[in-house]
């Protein structure tokens, strides 16, 4: 399993308020067409998520900190709720 997928489990357990909140990022950078392919899991695509670790932290296998993991998530929350 992904070490980011790892670190986004954690910050569940450590904080359960943060589940609606990471469906709903989950939600929004899902696959097209996950339903078509195995895990069928609504997950952003793994060179997606490569792409987004190299361009915030300049490595495309780094984890964020579950500090600003959380962070994203509300201001995610925050920016779709303002669309």
């Amino acid at each position: 399993m992904n070490s980011v997928y790892l670190r986004v489990l954690g910050a569940v357990v450590r904080r359960p308020g943060l589940i609606g909140g990471l469906v709903s990022t989950a939600w929004a950078f899902r696959a097209r067409d996950w339903y078509r392919r195995a895990p069928f899991l609504p997950v952003p695509p793994r060179g997606y998520v490569r792409w987004r670790m190299e361009t915030a932290y300049g490595d495309s296998g780094a984890v964020p900190p579950p500090d600003e993991l959380e962070a994203f998530v509300r201001w995610g929350v925050e920016m779709r709720k303002r669309m």
